[in-house]
């Protein structure tokens, strides 16, 4: 069962992705967790092991990436999109966090793009691996709207994990994807996160209990942070695939995260996505 700090902590978790350009301070997020700031960061900090000032650095990195890279937004817009007034200050803590400014950033993930290629020989490749995939199950947490919103769910239910001290049954993190962004409305976007878990694991009532369909999947290893894993699913959809001689199977992609984001350089992040074939 949830219990009052808990409830506290996903509070300001979602508060922080829903507006990653207000006013994020310890202040502000103490009165959010309805709490005194003298002890509130304190709880933050040994629930999720992140300074809350640590996570909203990351949460608002994170989002500017995907901004970057999937919009057409200047880099100031970008940089006031994530609460920063002085686009100076934006660019040297997104250096910090990819070693790149926002500008180098943007043009490299434009390259990194099977669809800003004029020449099919020209496109980024990722190694993929046909493997078969045993029965699993993923706790989740529903999320609807773009899928790089869907971090508030991810937070949400490692919070949960952490506050219940269900960690030692966890078997890493995963995300479930339904629809093609080039398709589907963003807002009408449906995603799961997940925690892999053993079929041993007693859900919570409050935690959806999804099944993996055992099978075979073809496995792509992306290398990077997760806001160019659009050219991973265009080379693999767009040129693996049809190369290959195989036939997907009428189930969704999942992502399966071999790293974690908070104590990982974004370029060292490690995504296995899976594509689940006849």
């Amino acid at each position: 069962m949830s219990n009052p700090y808990e409830a506290r902590l996903l509070r300001v978790m979602e508060f922080i992705h829903d507006n990653p350009d207000g006013d994020l301070s310890l202040d502000a997020l103490a009165d959010v967790a309805a709490m005194s700031r003298f002890h509130w960061h304190r709880v933050f900090h040994g629930m999720t092991g992140e300074t809350c000032a640590g996570a909203v650095r990351r949460i608002r990195m994170h989002r500017a990436a995907c901004w970057l890279v999937q919009k057409d937004w200047s880099v100031p817009d970008v940089a006031s999109r994530c609460g920063y007034d002085n686009a100076a200050s934006f660019a040297r803590v997104f250096r910090e966090a990819f070693d790149l400014t926002p500008a180098a950033f943007r043009a490299r993930g434009a390259l990194m793009s099977p669809q800003s290629q004029t020449k099919k020989g020209n496109q980024a490749m990722y190694p993929v691996e046909i493997k078969t995939r045993p029965e699993g199950r993923l706790a989740a947490l529903a999320h609807k709207g773009p899928y790089m919103e869907i971090g508030k769910k991810f937070e949400a239910l490692a919070a949960m994990f952490s506050s219940r001290g269900l960690w030692p049954s966890a078997h890493g993190m995963a995300g479930v994807y339904y629809d093609d962004p080039n398709a589907v409305d963003e807002a009408e976007l449906r995603s799961h996160a997940g925690i892999l878990v053993g079929v041993d694991f007693v859900m919570p009532d409050d935690i959806e209990d999804l099944s993996i369909t055992p099978g075979k999947v073809a496995v792509m290893t992306f290398k990077g942070p997760y806001s160019g894993l659009k050219a991973g699913y265009d080379y693999l959809y767009g040129v693996w695939l049809p190369e290959s001689g195989e036939e997907p199977r009428d189930a969704p992609a999942m992502e399966i995260y071999l790293n974690d984001p908070t104590d990982t350089a974004p370029e060292d992040l490690v995504t296995e996505v899976c594509l689940p074939l006849k």
